[in-house]
């Protein structure tokens, strides 16, 4: 949240140059608050873990949020119960003729297989072209990114011969942009993902500007230069254990998959994780909902 200052206050320019928010007297009298509404399209399996995951980022804040679940009607997921999805989520259908302030589109997994071939792809693709007239602000999340930047902008993927798995740094490239206020200039944050997008694909498009790239990791963090739609394809918001999960389930399955790097210990699996990243998922979730979504936002909802 800003500080309120009086007007004209010296320090106004100061806080500003270092990238502090702050709010006038006047803008503080002329602000009109209400709850914000952001609708989460949740394509993850493991539904109740990423809600709880994605809450948690969104509830660090002093904003009112109502959090709402969007699910798609062209596949039944399989690892939740069906009374779950009944009681907690909506189809689309259900909500097409309303507005909303910001959207959430998570990832899913659908490394190699191509966007045209996922069952649910029309379907995405029709939330995604509804958001440009229904949603004041689009967060999307690794796959969701991906599918986004190719939907929107034509941008293809690149599939990686061994799965992005860890924790890397990361370079802020924009450090006076909004979302990184609060971050250092190096930041750490997972990673876990077996496709990439060229640098140069996301630099070719006027419409959009790189926020964050890790020499490592590549195309980290995108946004629109309207500020309307991100591109995130880091998982700040996973818990200390999502990477340990992940590893000893394709450990399971016979995928030879690497050691996540930078996790463990002594890259050591029977050690316990240790988070470097929290703050980093702490910073990003409320600094978008604040700056991208709250402060721009249009007042009546309807004016979306």
């Amino acid at each position: 949240m800003p500080i309120k200052i009086q007007d004209s206050l010296p320090a106004q320019k100061i806080l500003e140059d270092e990238n502090i928010f702050v709010m006038t007297e006047f803008r503080a009298m002329h602000q009109d608050i209400r709850p914000l509404n952001v609708l989460i399209l949740n394509l993850m399996p493991t539904k109740i873990v990423t809600e709880t995951q994605l809450l948690r980022k969104l509830s660090n804040t002093p904003l009112q949020v109502e959090v709402e679940f969007l699910q798609t009607a062209s596949y039944t997921p399989t690892h939740v119960a069906p009374s779950h999805m009944d009681t907690f989520y909506t189809v689309f259908d259900d909500i097409k003729d309303r507005k909303f302030d910001g959207l959430i589109i998570t990832g899913a997994p659908l490394d190699y297989i191509e966007f045209e071939d996922v069952d649910y792809w029309d379907e995405v693709c029709q939330i995604m072209e509804w958001s440009k007239t229904h949603v004041h602000c689009t967060f999307h999340m690794c796959w969701g990114a991906f599918a986004g930047l190719h939907y929107h902008y034509g941008i293809e993927k690149r599939d990686l011969d061994q799965k992005l798995s860890g924790i890397y740094k990361h370079k802020v490239l924009k450090k006076k942009s909004p979302l990184f206020r609060g971050f250092d200039d190096i930041f750490m944050a997972p990673q876990s993902r077996a496709m990439s997008m060229d640098r140069e694909d996301i630099e070719k498009v006027p419409e959009l500007e790189l926020l964050a790239y890790s020499d490592q990791a590549g195309v980290t963090m995108v946004k629109t230069k309207d500020s309307r739609k991100f591109f995130v394809l880091c998982h700040a918001e996973y818990d200390q254990n999502t990477l340990d999960l992940e590893y000893k389930r394709d450990l399971e399955k016979g995928l030879n998959p690497i050691v996540p790097v930078n996790y463990y210990p002594d890259d050591d699996p029977s050690k316990e994780p240790i988070v470097t990243w929290r703050s980093t998922g702490q910073l990003l979730f409320s600094n978008w909902l604040n700056y991208y979504v709250y402060q721009s936002t249009p007042y009546d909802i309807k004016n979306v």
